[in-house]
Formats: structure tokens, C-alpha cells, sequence
């Protein structure tokens, strides 16, 4: 069975986390990387931090629990970082928001190597209500990172003109 979709859209992850991690690399590179990742452009707005660790909790979630219905990894960073979570003002370090990308993004292409394009339609159970195809899926993802990467940018940019 072909894989050629599902491989298309995960180059397309890889070019969406290069630009991720390019954002890290820049605030890795300022005088104050922990100020900068705690930094919030208004009261009660995401920082930098929770942006990036909500790309790589949600890609958890979706590789283990929304798809296989297995638990996740960092179950610990779960209810801090996912959808509809307040942010807190503990900051994590720019190596563990690193760490999470990857060890997330890992288990992501592990799950979706389990599929073939023949398997685009299929709706996972618990997407049944969404009605919410693994096709769908994974342009939700490809979205979901360029989105968030877009308002830690924004925010970014932001911090450094204050």
C-alpha cells in the first residue's frame, strides 16, 4: 500500500519544525531565553513557552491517546499545555521545550508509519464525533504547528521591540 500522501504531509511537519526550532534557536541566542519564553504581550496571553509546548502536547495527544488511545508521554505536561489550558508562570527551559518537540514529533511519525494511504478515510474512535478522518488529521497537525509557531513569532517580535 502507498504512503505517499502521509509522507508529503509529514515533509510538510518536518518544514513547519525547522521554523519552530529556528524561533527556539533565536531565543536560545538572546541575553535572557527564560525571560523572553515567559514573556506574555498582554494579561492572560500565552508566552512564547506555552505556545511551543502546546505544539508538542498536542502532537503527544495525538499520537497516543486521540489515535491509538494510549496513554501519552509527559502525561505531566498534559493539563499545563493543552487545548483550552490557562497559562501558568512556570517557564520551562528552552532544552526541555527542545526535548518535548522532538520526543513528541518521534511519536507522531511512529504512530502515522502504522498507516498507509488507504487508511486516510478511516476515522479513528475517538474522533467518531468530530467525524474526523486521519486525512483530516493530518492537515489539522500541519496547521496546528505553522499556527502556534505564528503567535510565538508574533510574540517574539513583540518581546523585542518592548
Amino acid at each position: 500500500m502507498s504512503r505517499e500522501t502521509i509522507e508529503i504531509v509529514e515533509s510538510c511537519w518536518e518544514f513547519n519544525r525547522e521554523r519552530t526550532l529556528g524561533l527556539l534557536d533565536q531565543v536560545a541566542g538572546l541575553p535572557d531565553p527564560a525571560d523572553a519564553l515567559g514573556w506574555r504581550a498582554a494579561a492572560g496571553r500565552a508566552p512564547i513557552a506555552w505556545q511551543l509546548m502546546h505544539i508538542g502536547v498536542t502532537e503527544e495527544l495525538f499520537a497516543s491517546e486521540r489515535i491509538l488511545g494510549t496513554p501519552p508521554a509527559f502525561a505531566e505536561f498534559v493539563p499545563r499545555f493543552r487545548g483550552g489550558s490557562t497559562p501558568d508562570d512556570d517557564v520551562p527551559a528552552v532544552e526541555q521545550i527542545r526535548d518535548v518537540l522532538a520526543t513528541t514529533r518521534k511519536h507522531l511519525v511512529e504512530t502515522f508509519a502504522k498507516f498507509s494511504d488507504a487508511d486516510l478515510a478511516t476515522i479513528p474512535e475517538p474522533f467518531q464525533e468530530r467525524g474526523w478522518p486521519l486525512g483530516k488529521i493530518l492537515r489539522v497537525l500541519a496547521w496546528h504547528e505553522a499556527h502556534h509557531q505564528g503567535q510565538a513569532h508574533a510574540t517574539l517580535n513583540l518581546y523585542k521591540a518592548r
